[in-house]
């Protein structure tokens, strides 16, 4: 491995964190990663020359950047405060990269409480799907200074299609929110609009080519009653159990400014509901499940 780059850790080798742990180990950095009860993912990465540690702190002291992609903020809270954590390794000149969506409030505490320990703590969270993980084609959106941003920027570029600065520390994760919100409506709008349809007796594959000709046409839309109409709830694949947590947020966030919220509440129970009948561990693109449940229609060729 290439001496010139940095050591990186990476705790978080779930749906997206694989394909990006892989995407660092294959281009020459040096990596050491924490494996969870689950070892399958981690398999290929260390067979490519990854190491492993047993704890999140011994994975901080042999790292100069930390990545953390986890679920959101408790699960980003325990790696930093629980038993052997980063928090008790950090020292002067290490960089924390938080990739998770999380609470702006709780990234605020988290870097406060690491700086005086020399311990920059970036937020630098993600769009796009597992796919492009692979691929090495995500986004990311990073909240950090200047000179901060142009140290990782190697880094991130490993595993982003585009790395972009958006702002100082704390602005990645409320820009996060921001998109996810805008994402989640236009896919719970998406599912009630064809539920409409199925109960008018309006043709959704009508809809479908209407909207796709238009300027209300885009890729959420086609993820969800595009892929819908093949009989394909897996387009976006995130959890509907996650994309409720991130709304949770997105409604805090707004409340602690204060701006109205009231299409983001309205979008964030639309979600509540769909976890409710069920739903959680599938797909975005199972609102349409849901609505078929709520509405009593058919929507899905089955």
């Amino acid at each position: 491995m290439s001496s010139d780059k940095p050591r990186v850790g990476f705790i978080g080798l779930g749906l997206m964190g694989h394909g990006m742990a892989k995407n660092l180990v294959s281009k020459g950095f040096p990596l050491t990663v924490r494996v969870h009860r689950n070892r399958k993912p981690a398999e290929d990465i260390l067979a490519a020359g990854a190491r492993e540690a047993k704890t999140n702190a011994e994975l901080a002291r042999a790292s100069d950047i930390v990545i953390l992609c986890v679920t959101g903020s408790p699960q980003i809270e325990e790696i930093v405060y629980g038993e052997n954590g980063i928090l008790g390794a950090a020292r002067e000149g290490l960089i924390v990269v938080d990739t998770s969506t999380a609470e702006p409030a709780s990234t605020a505490k988290i870097r406060g409480d690491l700086a005086p320990k020399g311990t920059l703590y970036v937020d630098a969270p993600l769009a796009r799907t597992p796919k492009e993980a692979e691929e090495g084609r995500l986004n990311t959106m990073v909240g950090a200074d200047e000179a901060t941003f142009a140290r990782l920027k190697p880094v991130l570029s490993a595993y982003c299609e585009n790395v972009i600065h958006v702002g100082p520390p704390g602005h990645g994760h409320m820009l996060k929110l921001v998109n996810n919100f805008i994402a989640m409506s236009i896919a719970t709008a998406t599912a009630e609009a064809c539920a409409t349809c199925a109960k008018s007796g309006v043709s959704i594959a009508k809809l479908h080519e209407i909207i796709s000709a238009g300027a209300v046409n885009s890729g959420i839309f086609q993820l969800i009653a595009g892929k819908m109409l093949e009989g394909d709830l897996t387009g976006l694949k995130f959890t509907l159990v996650n994309a409720m947590k991130d709304l949770r947020y997105y409604t805090h966030f707004a409340e602690s400014l204060p701006t109205p919220a009231l299409v983001g509440s309205a979008v964030h129970q639309t979600l509540v509901n769909a976890n409710l009948l069920g739903f959680g561990d599938k797909f975005i693109a199972s609102l349409i499940e849901a609505q078929e449940k709520l509405a009593g229609v058919k929507i899905l060729p089955r």
